[in-house]
This record gives C-alpha cells, sequence and structure tokens, in this order.
C-alpha cells in the first residue's frame, strides 16, 4: 500500500494530457486494489502493519477517486 502520488489532482489550464490521464487512471486501479487487499486482512493482519479495523473501514469506504 504505497503512497506515492499526492490524493488530489489540479490540472492546471484545464487540459488532461493523455499521460496524465494515464497516470490518473494508475491511480485509481492502484487505490481500488489495495483497498481490496486491505479488505481481506483479518484482525491479526491489520494489527502487524498498525491499522485498526476503524481505520480499514474508513480506508476501504473511501471511492477510488479518493
Amino acid at each position: 500500500m504505497e503512497r506515492v502520488l499526492p490524493r488530489t489532482l489540479t490540472l492546471g489550464t484545464g487540459r488532461l494530457s493523455l499521460g496524465r490521464l494515464v497516470q490518473v487512471v494508475r491511480l485509481w486501479r492502484q487505490r481500488s486494489r489495495t483497498r481490496r487487499q486491505l479488505a481481506t486482512l483479518d484482525d491479526h493482519q491489520l494489527s502487524d502493519i498498525g491499522v485498526s479495523r476503524s481505520e480499514r473501514m474508513a480506508e476501504v469506504g473511501k471511492p477510488f477517486w479518493r
């Protein structure tokens, strides 16, 4: 569960280049994938990574674009 790219998108001039669009779609897919993986962890695994149940539920409940 990497936190590589910023959470918000700044479009600058309002134009979205094809390269930036590809980056955004990749980010959304990564978020979706990692949240699905987080949802499958049991309490022991959550404890190992320092995440509480409530933190997991808050993260899993977010839409992929946030």
